[in-house]
């Protein structure tokens, strides 16, 4: 099942340009997702990171895969979502990131509570794995 940019903003709560995820390409609720970020060299961090060799931040990228598996948790019959809130990341970045690559993030989760959970990720670009994450998160009250 594939989830537009609609259904996106439906849950994440994030808005431009801090939303990272453009479209949900693979989606099997609560078990595992695929997410698409196109990195295009109209990010506005590209004008200061850096300006001779332009590089997508590690903390965005973070960013995108944190997205991505916040919507692990979308529920269509659910009227409201909560925001899910950050608490603890582990990640690893091995490959830089640059305007024009395709962004994939795979995320699945380790273990979830009613409120609270750990997802692992792992972003591609092109099959190369670019970063790896364990991020922990808890919904609002």
């Amino acid at each position: 099942m594939e989830l537009n940019l609609n259904i996106i903003k439906k849950v994440l709560h994030q808005r431009y340009p801090f939303l990272m995820v453009d479209k949900i390409v693979e989606f099997e609720k609560r078990k595992r997702i695929v997410g698409i970020k196109n990195v295009s060299i109209n990010e506005p961090f590209f004008t200061g990171h850096f300006p001779e060799k332009k590089i997508m931040p590690g903390a965005l990228i973070s960013e995108a895969m944190a997205q991505t598996g916040a919507m692990l948790f979308y529920d269509e019959k659910k009227k409201d979502n909560p925001i899910h809130y950050l608490y603890s990341i582990k990640a690893r970045f091995l490959h830089p990131v640059v305007p024009g690559d395709t962004l994939q993030i795979e995320a699945a989760p380790i273990k979830v509570t009613k409120d609270a959970g750990i997802i692992k990720t792992e972003a591609t670009v092109e099959g190369k794995t670019v970063a790896r994450g364990e991020f922990a998160f808890k919904a609002e009250p």
